[in-house]
């Protein structure tokens, strides 16, 4: 089962560390890097002996720094979500902006962990001065036992992590850490997606995805990319371009992130490569595939036993039960 880090985000790769795991494991690297680290969750689960971990987010990297020097440990998280829960509960809710306003104005971590988890959707979202501005979740009683004892044992999880690894935390563009690489790096690239929805601290351009793939080129590391093939709207034609001489492995994902069903539809997922992967092929190969009207799918292509609608308004209804139960 993989670690779930604590801090929760839309596009989280949960559900897709398996695949992205057994797709390198055989390859031998010194260390891991990851440009655009997010929630941790794939180098978390990896478990690499050495990493470097960096983010344009100053948060993300101030809540993991505060993991590794034990300013952040478990217990503290129990008693704070415990204590900060109770005062959104006996609000009705609306202590929740209080926690935003003295986020925005102090950037405290565990402010930010509230937030993570109390947020509308699990979004994270900022404005163009740096502030969270998602709203609430509209659920008083977010922060009930049974969650605060998840988040803590994820906290527990992460920490124990870090401290068997020789992790390094860094608050930096992705240009300044494609300038530390080595050749005997391998490095796990999710930078947001191009031509997709982006916000403040991941704004994302044509321009800055070329920048990406020549510092990976010119490294000489090895790279593996994250990215959008296709939904039932179009098709990422950069991977075509951009990285027309990569390797490509794909596999169907859903994304539960809207609040309309209409936004929850299957996207074929991309992991790029300048090694060979389990199940890839050329990204030439791929394009030959979408033009002859194939399969894009290299992985096995899943099977439903109802129509797919009816798949998700089945899991929808029963993540809402367990949302309930929880809460």
């Amino acid at each position: 089962m993989a670690i779930v880090p604590p801090i929760k985000s839309q596009g989280i790769k949960t559900k897709l560390v398996d695949w992205i795991q057994s797709s390198i494991e055989n390859e031998a690297y010194e260390r891991w890097v990851e440009p655009f680290m997010g929630t941790g969750v794939v180098g978390f689960n990896v478990r690499p002996k050495q990493a470097l971990m960096c983010d344009s987010n100053p948060h993300i990297i101030n809540f993991y720094n505060g993991i590794k020097e034990g300013e952040i440990t478990s217990a503290k998280v129990n008693n704070f979500l415990t204590e900060e829960g109770q005062k959104l509960l006996n609000s009705n809710g609306e202590y929740y902006y209080e926690v935003r306003q003295r986020f925005n104005e102090k950037g405290n971590s565990l402010d930010f962990l509230f937030l993570s988890r109390s947020c509308f959707n699990g979004m994270m979202r900022f404005n163009r001065k740096g502030g969270f501005n998602v709203p609430f979740c509209k659920k008083p009683n977010r922060f009930a036992q049974a969650l605060v004892t998840k988040i803590t044992n994820q906290v527990k999880n992460v920490s124990k992590i870090i401290e068997l690894g020789d992790f390094i935390f860094k608050h930096q563009d992705f240009q300044e850490t494609l300038k530390e690489l080595k050749a005997s790096d391998l490095v796990y690239s999710d930078p947001p997606y191009i031509g997709r929805h982006v916000d403040y601290f991941d704004s994302w351009s044509e321009e800055e995805e070329v920048l990406l793939n020549t510092g990976l080129v010119h490294s000489k590391a090895k790279y593996l990319l994250s990215t959008w093939l296709s939904n039932k709207y179009r098709t990422n034609e950069y991977v075509f371009s951009i990285w027309e001489d990569s390797f490509i492995s794909t596999k169907e994902h859903f994304y539960h992130v809207g609040g309309k069903e209409k936004n929850r539809n299957s996207v074929n997922e991309a992991l790029i490569s300048n090694i060979e992967l389990t199940n890839s092929i050329p990204t030439n190969t791929m394009k030959s595939k979408i033009e002859n009207g194939e399969s894009q799918l290299t992985t096995t292509e899943r099977k439903y036993q109802f129509p797919l609608q009816l798949t998700m308004k089945l899991e929808e209804e029963s993540q809402h039960k367990n949302h309930t139960k929880n809460d």
